[in-house]
């Protein structure tokens, strides 16, 4: 099985539709005018810079067109991109450059500090910025554009099975994992979504989540690309800026519930007519029941749904007959996804009992990027673990009911207890700590840090919290600190975080 180019074939179907909006610089352009931009970027990565197939470019910027071209250049000439996370700390970044071992930086002038500091401490060697104007001694993207030929370059058909880029996501050790992302994933990703909300040539769809995640870049941007729609590509979220595209322009919409309680919280929403918006849905953590219910009283259904960066990311999205009457469900595995609720021993349970989902499918990722022992961990028999406690009702739908392991969400990112704690775990004065996840009626959940302090030592929270800036991204950091004698144990030496949310979970 294969694939073709998809932008080469919708510059030739619908060379003149509008293919992309970016709301930061106005710039439109059609299908064939972003076709020659990706070719012109290809041509310079191979022919310029000497990059081979199968290597690495990274990517440090917001959303953005370029960010798409950038992407779709890369397919064409087998280039791997690593999309980078810019909310995280030097080190963290620096972690993954390491891994993913690119040859070349792109990156957004606003993170030009950050950019240079890579080139310093890892093996970059080549930079390029976004825009017209680079430092001396490098390219700037728009020259490097205008240099090329413009001739478009056709991607070879390629196996649903190599890979395009690499997202990378917190691993429960505290190591950062690459998820290899590959042409199939993003192809049945983009069917199962388009299925699910109807996507037709006819849609614009606005992207407010960030593009170094599965959800910017597949919710819906290349779903959209799939069908011959308009993606609209906003640099980040703002809420009068969202809503007035959504009013203006969109007609289909993906965010995180934080997305959508910021949107609703907004004085100025009551003004919007929103009316031209036919699908709105929600992932990335679960959506609270009286924020669905403040939206349909507005005439506004929001469809719940679930995923994964390792499962491209479409597995669930409830349909909108019973958004409401079965709110807190994620509704039922799309077209192309075979799903499983087992107990610890590998057994499928009955409706209504809870398990771990389990989930298969040509959409799932083929593994991490050079981690064979957690990829054989984390994929048996195809079957991917997701770590995800579920459980399904007699009508077919499912529930996401807790994270099977320690991961809490924050704001719609992932947050792994154990990477937290190996930073607070450098701090002298500390003997353990355990961070949970606490309720947060902004963000969702939040981390609170369960210290035990050395004898004859002394911190205080705001210390602790402090400790923690510039090594790990601001979401990541306990919102609050307590202080205890000891942490609760098994008889194996196992923290009983059970017993830290029964006893300090309440936020």
């Amino acid at each position: 099985m294969y694939t073709f180019d998809w932008l080469a074939k919708r510059a030739e179907l619908s060379p003149n539709k509008v293919a992309l909006v970016d709301t930061a610089t106005g710039r439109r352009w059609t299908y064939a005018q972003f076709n020659e931009r990706a070719s012109r970027f290809a041509e310079f990565l191979r022919d310029e810079w000497g990059i081979q197939e199968g290597e690495r470019v990274a990517i440090l910027a917001p959303n953005s067109s370029d960010y798409f071209e950038v992407l779709y250049g890369c397919a064409k000439v087998g280039v791997i991109l690593t999309c980078l996370n810019w909310r995280l700390a030097g080190p963290e970044l620096e972690a993954i450059v390491n891994d993913a071992s690119p040859r070349a930086l792109i990156y957004d002038p606003e993170f030009a500090e950050a950019a240079h500091r890579l080139a310093e401490r890892t093996a970059i060697r080549k930079l390029m910025a976004l825009g017209e104007k680079a430092p001396e001694g490098e390219r700037a993207y728009e020259q490097a554009m205008a240099q090329a030929s413009g001739r478009p370059i056709l991607m070879p058909h390629r196996s649903l099975n190599e890979v395009w880029h690499l997202l990378y996501t917190a691993g429960t050790t505290g190591r950062p994992k690459g998820v290899i992302q590959t042409f199939g994933m993003v192809f049945y990703n983009a069917v199962n979504i388009g299925i699910a909300i109807d996507l037709t040539s006819q849609d614009v769809t606005l992207n407010v989540l960030p593009t170094f995640h599965t959800g910017g870049l597949n919710l819906y941007a290349n779903p959209t690309f799939h069908v011959g729609g308009t993606a609209i590509i906003q640099r980040s979220f703002d809420p009068a800026e969202t809503l007035r595209w959504l009013a203006e322009e969109a007609t289909a919409f993906f965010g995180v519930p934080a997305i959508y309680l910021f949107m609703i919280q907004h004085p100025d929403f009551g003004k919007y007519d929103l009316s031209r918006i036919r699908s709105w849905a929600c992932g990335g953590a679960p959506m609270p029941t009286h924020l669905l219910e403040q939206y349909a009283r507005h005439g506004i259904i929001i469809q719940q749904g679930f995923g994964m960066t390792e499962t491209g990311p479409t597995v669930f999205l409830i349909d909108k007959e019973h958004a409401l009457s079965k709110a807190g469900s994620v509704g039922k595995p799309q077209m192309h996804v075979a799903v499983r609720i087992v107990d610890r021993e590998g057994r499928d349970v009955p409706p209504g009992e809870m398990g771990e989902l389990l989930i298969k499918g040509p959409g799932v990722t083929p593994g991490y990027w050079q981690l064979p022992q957690v990829t054989a961990e984390a994929i048996e028999d195809g079957w991917l673990h997701s770590g995800d406690v579920a459980r399904v009702d007699e009508d077919g739908y499912y529930y996401i009911v807790d994270r099977w392991k320690d991961m809490f969400i924050s704001g719609g990112e992932n947050v792994y207890p154990a990477e937290v704690e190996n930073v607070l775990y450098q701090m002298e004065e500390i003997a353990e700590v355990a961070v949970i996840g606490v309720p947060d009626p902004k963000w969702g959940e939040v981390g609170k840090a369960i210290v035990v302090l050395k004898p004859g030592t002394g911190l205080t929270e705001e210390e602790v919290i402090r400790f923690c800036e510039g090594k790990i991204a601001r979401y990541k950091i306990p919102k609050s600190v307590v202080f205890v004698d000891r942490l609760p144990r098994n008889p194996a030496g196992k923290v009983l975080k059970t017993e830290l949310r029964k006893q300090f979970g309440a936020g």
